[in-house]
């Protein structure tokens, strides 16, 4: 039955995510025992993306030789998409490549920054794959950054640490005016 335990994975990853959404929508607000009044919850607000496309199957190719990941094919609610790994043990998010009418490509919307060991290898395969360097890997403190534009028409944002053991892409150094 290996259609089943697809289905039932995928069935688990769509939970985890509505899981984190409904997480991030309770969690948001905790109540102060002193003053009985609603403060905000330090934590990251952020659970997941999706990135538009309009060919999937170009779209997979690109990805998973850019990231050297694979990507999970499914369908949620009549929407065809393409999850990137997942583990809710790890750090950061996770997301989708989604294919709809609802889904359009862009260069101006929002940037997407995907963590990587190595910047150069990373844009190296991005423009091998069809991919347009849009930003040139440029020095932000603690970390490097570039931006390339991939065969759907988005523009995708990448960090790399300098320092190996760093694992967090934004830091005091590059989110502050100092």
């Amino acid at each position: 039955m290996p259609g089943r335990a697809m289905s039932l994975s995928i069935l688990a990853r769509i939970l985890t995510v509505v899981l984190a959404i409904l997480c991030v929508a309770s969690c948001a607000l905790k109540k102060t025992e002193d003053i009985g009044e609603r403060q905000p919850v330090a934590q990251n607000p952020v659970s997941y993306f999706e990135l538009p496309v309009t060919e999937m199957e170009r779209a997979i190719r690109f990805y998973e030789a850019v990231f050297q990941t694979t990507l999970e094919r499914t369908v949620i609610d009549g929407y065809e998409m393409a999850l990137f790994p997942f583990d809710d043990k790890g750090e950061g998010i996770s997301g989708a490549l989604a294919k709809g009418d609802s889904y359009v490509p862009s260069l101006t919307g929002p940037r997407i920054y995907f963590f990587v060991e190595n910047i150069d290898e990373t844009l190296a395969r991005a423009t091998s794959s069809g991919g347009k360097i849009a930003y040139s890997k440029t020095d932000v403190g603690d970390f490097w950054v570039a931006e390339f534009k991939d065969t759907e028409g988005n523009q995708i944002a990448l960090s790399a640490s300098k320092n190996p053991a760093s694992k967090n892409p934004v830091s005091k150094s590059t989110s502050s005016n100092e």
